[in-house]
């Protein structure tokens, strides 16, 4: 197996990890401290609008590399080995990508915020 090989299916695992994450965070057998969790990681994951966006050099790509993988592999800590399991499986029978506009204004709203305080600083 060559690298660009196993880089490709550890990046299917992870978004088929999101999409199981969307899904244990509306399942009822889930603690609520994973649902809140997973909800936040999915979200994030999905939503079209970066914390730190992509055009900013290196910086740009660490929430990709690193912070939702890390949110994941925590997520998936908190979760029975056995709803996780399920979970996956439903993943991938599924074929559409949840989109989350909630967490697309919150970034949106994170970064105004960050810009106004900026202004207020400067000014």
């Amino acid at each position: 197996m060559t690298a660009f090989t196993s880089l490709k299916t550890w990046a299917r695992n992870l978004q088929r990890d999101v999409v199981a994450l969307w899904i244990a965070a509306r399942d009822p057998r889930v603690p609520w401290y994973a649902k809140a969790l997973a909800g936040a990681v999915a979200a994030y994951a999905f939503s079209p609008i970066d914390l730190i966006p992509d055009f900013i050099p290196v910086l740009g790509y660490l929430d990709d590399l690193f912070i939702v993988p890390a949110g994941i592999w925590l997520v998936i800590r908190l979760i029975p080995d056995a709803l996780m399991a399920e979970f996956r499986a439903e993943a991938d029978r599924r074929t559409d990508r949840p989109r989350s506009h909630i967490a697309a204004i919150s970034i949106a709203a994170i970064w105004i915020a960050a810009a106004i305080g900026l202004v207020w600083l400067i000014s």
